[in-house]
């Protein structure tokens, strides 16, 4: 496992030819870009977790039926300043991080001073978010950092607190058909109540000249307050239809006192996030056009969860679909110690693992108070989820579980917000470590799968064929590794349909496990299947080779 995710990243600048065997086909033509962590150490200092590592973005751009391929490390400011130092000296969220002891007493103490209230760091390694027509490196951080999808240059970074007031925020925000893009956020800090902000960058909100950032444009939708004032639930991603937001408040909650008190415990950040199994969750939604939440108070028994897969609105349900799971220890299975383990005590220490369940919920729109109490009100004939009005008024969910073993879900996007049936991941039926490709039919609940030993593959991306019209009319990139030197990287493309392979790229340079990323084809359509002409498309897949 160390040599898969542990292991140093390298930079490849400048484009590199993949060596294609099988056929790519002749209409795919775009780049995709993918992030994650690819420097676990500076120096003589390691990172404690996998994801604190520092970000490497990868680009693999199709043209022609040739493959292209580079990669460069985000030069975030935390990444400047960790190798000017030679060591790390940012507070990444497993890995926190004290003065040298070589610097005088009044450095030290200001450094100890300024860590009263965390400012976090930049290191944005995990996803690539669209504002408008720019492209920015993501995390779940209070900065984005614009970078240049045909170069893989870092343009600057961006504070989200100088366009809306929050300190935490997705790096898994939605599009809608005009190429819109929404997402939501934590406001801790600040005048007012904590709370959660949803909010809207228009698709027209980018400055042409590039001398302002896309944000200025940005729309507050509605907020949300916490329902545990210094327990604010963490959230990793959001579901969104036609005409609603749907906002998980999960009790994996981020404990504010200690985090403001975690630099003088000698703990991470991390170490303040706690599961409490006992509670409930509760469920939010909120009219995407109006900014108000229905009135009716959802909630279902604690889980965990990090990814939504998809959310729409069907014969009065609004029905959502996310991984869930049963407690909070994947997390722990991430730190780097652990993955340096014995490959027999890793496999043991997994079995602690709750596996992810794909759970479907169902929450009835349009509820009177003298509907019947302990029936079940959903209605729908295609899933066995369950939503009871309990005596206070309240509705009680219960998920239809669809799949177990998926993570890393992803969709043919033009289908999002819409009902739709097949749903891509990665297949982790053995540990949280992804080692295959899974289709699932929501429908049939059945699935299939691509799988070849020894290798890793990475989130697969859902890419139409030029005028589909069946949901599964495409292709899935992923880009594989694996420990075997016999075996170069590379990337693969799949039948959407069947899972089978039509071509692989074998890359002539390193390449490092990643978490997500977005394609951006080369013709005037959006990242994520909506249309529209626009500069920044064409010049995100068109320059640089």
């Amino acid at each position: 496992m160390e040599a898969i995710f542990g292991n140093n990243g390298a930079e490849t600048p400048e484009p590199v030819q993949a060596t294609v065997r099988g056929r790519v086909p002749d209409w795919l033509e775009g780049t995709l870009l993918r992030n994650g962590p690819g420097l676990f150490s500076v120096g003589d200092s390691r990172y404690n977790h996998w994801f604190d590592g520092l970000s490497l973005i990868h680009s693999f751009t199709f043209r022609n039926g040739e493959v292209w391929y580079r990669s460069k490390f985000l030069k975030s400011d935390t990444y400047r300043r960790n190798i000017k130092a030679d060591r790390i000296v940012v507070t990444e969220f497993g890995t926190m991080v004290y003065p040298d002891p070589c610097k005088n007493i009044f450095s030290r103490f200001f450094t100890h001073l300024s860590n009263i209230i965390p400012d976090f760091t930049d290191n944005n390694l995990v996803n690539i978010i669209r504002y408008g027509e720019d492209y920015y490196a993501a995390s779940e951080i209070n900065y984005i950092n614009e970078i240049e999808p045909s170069t893989l240059e870092t343009v600057g970074r961006v504070n989200y607190r100088n366009h809306i007031a929050l300190n935490l925020a997705t790096a898994h925000p939605h599009y809608d058909e005009e190429g819109n893009t929404y997402n939501m956020g934590t406001a801790i800090l600040g005048l007012g109540k904590p709370k959660y902000v949803i909010f809207k960058v228009p698709h027209d909100a980018s400055d042409k000249s590039r001398q302002k950032p896309a944000l200025r444009k940005l729309q507050l939708v509605c907020s949300i307050p916490f329902r545990s004032l210094m327990f604010p639930s963490y959230f990793h991603s959001f579901g969104m239809t036609q005409n609603y937001i749907v906002f998980v408040e999960q009790p994996f909650k981020l404990d504010m006192v200690k985090l403001a008190t975690a630099y003088f415990r000698g703990v991470s950040w991390g170490s303040c996030l706690k599961y409490h199994k006992d509670e409930t969750t509760l469920f939010h939604v909120v009219n995407r056009h109006t900014g108000k939440s229905v009135s009716t108070r959802y909630y279902g028994d604690a889980l965990v969860t990090f990814h939504h897969i998809n959310a729409y609105e069907d014969q009065d349900h609004l029905v959502f679909d996310l991984v869930s799971y049963k407690d909070s220890v994947l997390y722990e299975m991430f730190y780097i110690d652990h993955m340096r383990q014995d490959p027999s005590k890793v496999t043991e220490d997994n079995k602690r693992f709750s596996p992810p369940v794909c759970a479907r919920f169902a929450l009835p729109l349009n509820i009177s108070q003298d509907t019947q109490r302990g029936v079940n009100l959903v209605s729908l004939p295609d899933t066995r989820a369950r939503a009871e009005l309990q005596d206070d008024g309240s509705v009680y969910c219960t998920p239809d579980a669809i799949f177990q073993g998926l993570e890393l879900p992803r969709i043919n996007y033009n289908f999002n917000t819409k009902k739709y049936r097949y749903v891509y991941g990665s297949r982790v039926d053995w540990s949280p470590h992804p080692n295959k490709i899974a289709k699932v039919d929501i429908e049939t609940r059945t699935h299939v799968e691509w799988f070849q030993e020894n290798c890793f593959p990475s989130e697969p991306v859902f890419v139409a064929s030029p005028g589909a019209t069946e949901e599964d009319d495409g292709v899935i990139l992923s880009s594989v590794i694996s420990p075997d030197p016999d075996i170069a990287p590379f990337m693969l493309v799949l039948d959407a349909r069947t899972l089978e392979e039509l071509a692989r790229a074998e890359i002539p340079a390193s390449v490092h496990m990643d978490l997500h990323g977005l394609f951006i084809p080369a013709s005037g359509e959006r990242p994520g299947g909506h249309s529209g002409d626009t500069e920044g498309t064409r010049r995100g897949t068109l320059r640089g080779h």
